[in-house]
């Protein structure tokens, strides 16, 4: 999740076009989401991009936040022109985007890019505007996985009566939790990994390049594993406030961000395959199908709550039938 952000000096080049036709420098304030804060790998990414933007014409101010929340809360009230954040947490900007990380709706990285290549479109446009914000870009950030304590946590049904770490903007994982009878543990970006390392949760959900950089083998230790079944595709947004960022300048950022999406991806999987293959635990077919059925409710319940945005939702819907059109849903579409 962290380091594949160094897509931002992809996204955030394209800026060029219509600054560097500036007399003078436009100021604009940054405020970017790392857990390792100033001296972490993303601002040591937009570091490099900051020196390079100011012969764009371009002034950028960047402020390292290891709070999301707070990065997001900023960009509500105008203390920061953009955010990074996670697509999670940019739901409540844009809740068309925000419906990328829906839970399984894109079974594979594959599926992400063609979703990518959609939104890239000019003609994908109008929905990533909302209000007072736009979506300036969308990057990767690999599947996320449930990783457990106990490798005998290997059904749905061994899930009863454990203790589970939910984000709590994210109503998603609640829902999943206790369709299978465990015990949600409200938590935050910043202390999830916390909970499960010291033991005060025996399960969360997380993306396979968090096992370094969180340190969850030591949650894992020594009887733990992760399942071999993604839940979803993490994205990482980086959300500005519609007045800093013209329409056209955003269009060239995310035009900017598929095209940088091998070189993202290369960058996500070298984090990924840090993981042991030791770690992983297989689960059988129907176990499979019935995680599949499972999450399939759930996305249903929260467009139904207008929680998640159905034309997102159909879209994805369109993608996974355009890999596999034997799949049950599929056989109403053309």
């Amino acid at each position: 999740m962290i380091r594949s952000l160094r897509v931002v000096l992809a996204l955030c080049a394209t800026l060029t076009t219509s600054l560097a036709q500036a007399a003078d420098p436009i100021e604009r304030r940054i405020c970017v989401f790392d857990l390792a804060g100033n001296v972490g790998p993303v601002m040591t990414a937009m570091k490099d991009w900051q020196t390079a933007a100011l012969q764009w014409g371009l002034k950028a101010k960047l402020v390292a936040y290891t709070n999301e929340a707070i990065a997001a809360e900023d960009l509500k009230a105008g203390v920061c022109d953009a955010s990074l954040i996670t697509g999670l947490r940019g739901r409540q900007f844009n809740q068309y985007s925000g419906t990328i990380d829906s839970i399984g709706s894109l079974p594979t990285m594959d599926h992400m890019k063609v979703l990518l290549q959609v939104l890239s479109d000019p003609r994908s446009a109008k929905p990533m505007t909302s209000g007072d914000y736009e979506v300036l870009g969308v990057a990767p950030a690999g599947a996320a996985y449930i990783f457990v304590n106990d490798r005998e946590i290997n059904s749905l049904a061994k899930a009863a009566g454990k203790k589970v770490a939910v984000l709590e903007f994210d109503e998603t994982q609640a829902i999943m939790v206790a369709q299978v009878g465990a015990t949600p543990v409200s938590s935050d970006i910043t202390n999830f990994s916390t909970k499960f390392n010291n033991g005060v949760v025996d399960i969360l959900a997380a993306p396979l390049i968090a096992y370094e950089l969180l340190e969850l083998y030591k949650g894992m230790e020594p009887d733990g594993g992760i399942v071999d079944y993604p839940i979803a595709q993490i994205s990482m947004q980086l959300v500005g406030r519609l007045d800093k960022f013209p329409n056209e300048v955003a269009q060239l950022i995310r035009e900017a961000s598929f095209e940088a999406y091998d070189q993202v991806r290369a960058r996500v999987k070298i984090e990924e395959d840090r993981v042991p293959d030791r770690w992983w635990i297989d689960i059988p077919a129907d176990e499979k199908r019935e995680y599949e059925a499972m999450m399939q409710e759930a996305r249903d319940t929260l467009r139904q709550q207008d929680y998640y945005d159905g034309r997102m939702l159909d879209l994805q819907s369109r993608i996974r039938c355009k890999f596999d059109p034997s799949r049950g849903e599929c056989s109403n579409k053309n």
